[in-house]
């Protein structure tokens, strides 16, 4: 094959992408396309200098990841807010409405049950992508990302920007991957959304490849004058290359809000994937910025979540599990149902006081749900079935795993088991210890701990640093490549900072958030065993409960044994430092608006330095704006902060070239 026959070859695979993907028409069947894309692959074999950067071979790396790193988002990915019902939508709107001076346009969107995905272009060249993470923090996943046919390599534009979307995997997709799992004897993905994210944490990109994920954007955080508002946003990207749900609409009415979540209510059976609700933006960017955000979630824009979807199904039994703080849980086993796309045959019911309120019995026809499409959870009897046949459900007095005696403190719903001993407590903790929110250990699931366990190898947390590569390879499924990654895996968790570990030891009502607000108060771990109440109590979003609770856990003797001996195994006992604000640098409390290009940092440096010295940017320029750092070819937010001050030179708005802004950055 010559050149030309090799670029005719690949403008035609392009086209068969643009057509499956952006215009949902495919030309051709995957066994065809696959053919074509072997010939190309064989092709680039022959002739490695004639690869452009946005071939479809590009997409697989050749070699798999050996972890993830960390990526900060320049502008934070918040989670919205929800709302059930017609009343707070109409909430939602009227204090909209009453924020703007003009008529407020809505674009209402499906909600697409995914991944929250970023990607980064530079000059149109895709050279990032991360997950949400916490919002603040996530994981470049660069390499998996670029195995989605739907996500372009090279943009049809040489842009800058940051694009935004939901990463999922088709209802197709889904099917086979679990039918795959299956004949593998594999346990099966729960639903597309979980497929979704299993695929993603892949360190394998050949394995994401074969999964068959998809991609919608859905919003550009810093439009950078490319556009004025939500709906012009999603042709922008549309243009750009991207693939932009179809089912997008304007609305300027709660009429006609409402009536696009009926229409979108009964289209989600017949959609090849999966949704959860609508979302609601505002349409126009400038009023958005004027509205702001809260701490969680942005005020120009709110998620309509569909009703929990129910069934009934007779309770069997009940089985009783033990937590890591020695929490007796009562799970319902019940007959087997479907249930929101899924087979459900377990579904919590709390504690012993819900089982009373709701008068659950055994043997009982119960209505079923799955509280926001996730946890299913028994919603009461259907009394009208009852034959007097159904027994009354007894709450244990003994622990179920180490037959000790169950205590319930007074105020709490909770029976607990007090035994240190007990086996299903220690089970519990070593799965929460290596949990991602905690150390993070990859490879090191419930069924490979509880069978460590079992087989007497890891008894406490500190075993896992003990454990031999011999007796790893003694357990089934696990080979020499498994046991030497889980090896390197434990190794790795030892550098995790102190507020993985404080989170990884257990400490009742201390959940990942105020883990890092203790160590990031109290810097080593020393320093948090000494802490006082009154000092535990003076540090945000730590109450006298969290305070008395972790004044407790290191008066334990063994707990402070327990810390002992994982600083024997080399873990760290430290929070990496970070740099405060000062408190009298012009930047402090300020806001910013970047643009431009800079010439001796990128804009995401230039963010992190104003952050860092308690400065917030923001993505348009309003009259709230403190300073414009303008670059060279800064384009219409450079003209909206001149207009603002040639209409009022009063305000305290001022624009920075890089030169003064590095003079302020050292003051």
């Amino acid at each position: 094959m010559n050149q030309a026959a090799y670029e005719a070859l690949l403008l035609r695979l392009k086209e068969y992408d643009r057509h499956y993907h952006l215009l949902d028409e495919p030309l051709i069947s995957d066994v065809d396309y696959d053919r074509l894309l072997h010939e190309l692959v064989e092709v680039e074999k022959e002739h490695p200098d004639w690869i452009r950067p946005d071939s479809p071979t590009q997409r697989v790396g050749m070699t798999p990841e050996s972890g993830f790193a960390k990526v900060t988002h320049p502008v934070a990915m918040l989670s919205l807010g929800n709302v059930f019902n017609e009343a707070e939508i109409r909430d939602f709107v009227h204090r909209v409405q009453t924020a703007s001076a003009k008529p407020v346009r809505f674009v209402c969107e499906l909600k697409i049950d995914g991944l929250a995905i970023a990607l980064r272009y530079e000059q149109g060249r895709l050279v990032q992508g991360a997950t949400r993470g916490d919002g603040q923090t996530g994981e470049e996943i660069t390499t998996n990302l670029r195995t989605i046919r739907a996500i372009p390599l090279v943009l049809q534009e040489p842009l800058t920007i940051e694009v935004r979307g939901e990463a999922y995997m088709p209802r197709r997709s889904f099917v086979m991957v679990n039918e795959e799992r299956q004949k593998a004897g594999e346990a099966l993905f729960a639903n597309p959304r979980n497929a979704a994210a299993g695929s993603l944490r892949q360190l394998d990109p050949a394995l994401v490849a074969k999964r068959k994920l998809a991609f919608f954007a859905y919003a550009m955080p810093n439009p950078q004058g490319l556009a004025l508002g939500q709906e012009e946003a999603l042709l922008r990207m549309q243009a750009l290359g991207f693939v932009v749900n179809p089912y997008h609409q304007v609305c300027q009415t709660v009429d006609e809000i409402l009536a696009y979540i009926e229409q979108a209510g009964k289209l989600r059976e017949t959609l090849p994937y999966d949704i959860d609700g609508v979302v609601i933006k505002v349409d126009d960017f400038a009023l958005s910025e004027e509205l702001g955000y809260t701490a969680k979630s942005p005020r120009f824009a709110v998620a309509y979540k569909f009703a929990a979807e129910q069934a009934t199904s007779r309770l069997l039994s009940i089985e009783w599990g033990v937590g890591r703080t020695g929490v007796v849980t009562p799970t319902a086993l019940i007959e087997p149902v479907q249930l929101a796309g899924t087979t459900v045959s377990r579904a919590t019911l709390h504690n012993e006081d819900m089982i009373r309120e709701k008068d659950v019995r055994l043997g009982d026809l119960v209505i079923v749900q799955k509280a926001g499409d996730i946890i299913p959870e028994i919603v009461g009897p259907v009394l009208d079935e009852r034959t007097g046949e159904e027994t009354v459900i007894v709450f244990p007095v003994d622990c179920p795993a180490c037959s000790e005696a169950l205590l319930r403190e007074e105020g709490e719903a909770a029976w607990r088991c007090v035994n240190p001993a007990c086996p299903a407590k220690a089970v519990e903790s070593l799965i929460h210890f290596a949990s991602r929110q905690a150390m993070n250990i990859d490879g090191l699931g419930e069924a490979l701990l509880e069978n460590l366990y079992q087989q007497g190898l890891v008894k406490t947390i500190p075993d896992l640093y003990h454990v031999e590569r011999e007796a790893l390879l003694t357990l089934d499924r696990m080979g020499e490549k498994s046991v030497s990654n889980l090896l390197q895996a434990i190794a790795a968790s030892k550098e995790q900072p102190l507020d993985r570990v404080i989170f990884g030891l257990g400490i009742r009502h201390v959940g990942a958030k105020a883990a890092k607000t203790l160590a990031v108060a109290f810097g080593t771990m020393e320093a948090l065993q000494e802490a006082s109440f009154d000092a535990l109590l003076a540090q945000d979003e730590i109450g006298p409960k969290m305070a008395q609770s972790i004044v407790q856990f290191f008066a334990d003797p063994t707990k402070l044994a327990l810390i002992e001996e994982l600083r024997a195994c080399g873990l760290t006992m430290r929070q990496p430092l970070i740099a405060k604000p000062m408190g009298d640098h012009p930047f402090v409390g300020k806001t910013f608006v970047i643009t431009g290009t800079l010439a001796t940092l990128s804009r995401e440096q230039a963010t992190e330095k104003v952050t860092s010295l308690g400065a917030k940017v923001m993505s348009s320029v309003s009259k709230k704006t403190d300073f414009v750092l303008a670059g060279e070819e800064a384009g219409s937010k450079l003209k909206k902060a001149q207009d603002l001050l040639r209409d009022d030179p009063s305000l305290p708005l001022r624009i920075l070239s890089e030169e003064e802004f590095w003079a302020m950055l050292s003051s």
